[in-house]
């Protein structure tokens, strides 16, 4: 089956700049626990040129200025504008991610390890916060699926959870008690291995911002911006579904699978409608935001209300 990649401007539109990264190749199945890396000269300022996506849109990509400056980062504040200003405390280089669980090869693997510079793609998704807002952002990173295969999942994987950076000295927000810490996010294997799911390093051509999410984090389009886990330290295949912060924290409000449905209404607000960032009027939230005819076959029976 062939699946679209979401929307796009025509790429003459959108000028490609050079993501300058340091990234090393890992290559799955060179011995039993451990991945090979290439020589880290060859990766070393590995440059990404943008590639063209397949499809046109009308969506135009939401101001840089206002995707930079306008964030739910919790810990690093509470108010939007927040992350931006607070962010600088935490160090992004080195970074680590733990691979574990239902998989064959476990390990630490440094950043590096985990990115392969061919494979990065530049794609402008549209994304949907439960507070009425949405952004368009041209987002630079690799498939989920892409890592996970490296790691082997084994039968016993029915889900991935994901566990953001602890530490309170870089994150000063997780001293106070708005969430229970560490920030976790899940998904059902299915979607983490669906095409759209990203593991994003960058945007708008540059590295990630520490307020978007450094040096590593969740883009899941058709699901509420929240499901974006940011500054990712850990991965788990399990066979039970996860801990998920907001889930946890308000289980009315916030279900696990937070999939983008205007016929179901946060119990404070009203979900039919959104408005971009930088505009004035405002449109129908679309069914997983746009993203039906390529993600509605993984939810083929459920009830969506239900299982919101």
């Amino acid at each position: 089956m062939q699946h679209r990649l979401g929307p796009a401007l025509p790429w003459s539109e959108i000028t490609p700049q050079r993501l300058y990264l340091a990234r090393r190749e890992f290559l799955a199945g060179v011995g039993a626990t451990a991945f090979a890396t290439l020589a880290s000269g060859t990766a070393l300022g590995a440059a990404l040129t943008a590639k063209p996506g397949p499809f046109r849109a009308d969506d135009k990509p939401t101001a840089k200025e206002a995707v930079t400056t306008y964030n739910n980062f919790y810990e690093f504040g509470v108010e939007k504008d927040e992350p931006a200003k607070n962010a600088g405390t935490l160090r992004t280089s080195p970074w680590s991610v733990v691979v574990e669980g239902a998989c064959e090869r476990p390990g630490s693997y440094a950043l590096d390890d985990l990115i392969k510079p061919a494979s990065l793609e530049e794609r402008l998704y549209r994304h949907r916060c439960v507070e009425g807002w949405s952004m368009v952002i041209p987002w630079i990173g690799v498939p989920l699926a892409s890592v996970l295969q490296a790691a082997g999942p084994t039968p016993g994987a029915k889900y991935v959870a994901f566990e953001t950076l602890y530490d309170t000295a870089q994150m000063p927000g997780q001293t106070r008690r708005v969430l229970e810490w560490p920030y976790r996010e899940g998904l059902r294997i299915d979607e983490a291995m669906h095409p759209l799911t990203l593991l994003a390093v960058g945007l708008y051509g540059e590295t990630l911002p520490n307020q978007n999410g450094a040096p590593l984090r969740l883009v899941v389009p058709w699901k509420y911006g929240f499901k974006g886990i940011k500054s990712i330290v850990r991965i788990k295949l399990q066979d039970s579904q996860p801990r998920t912060a907001w889930n946890v924290s308000a289980p009315n409000e916030y279900g696990f699978y937070s999939n983008v449905n205007p016929d179901v209404d946060h119990p404070r607000w009203s979900q039919k409608t959104e408005r971009r960032i930088g505009e004035f009027r405002r449109r129908d939230t679309l069914p997983f935001n746009g993203y039906g005819e390529q993600v509605a076959e993984l939810y083929a029976g459920m009830d969506l209300r239900k299982f919101f």
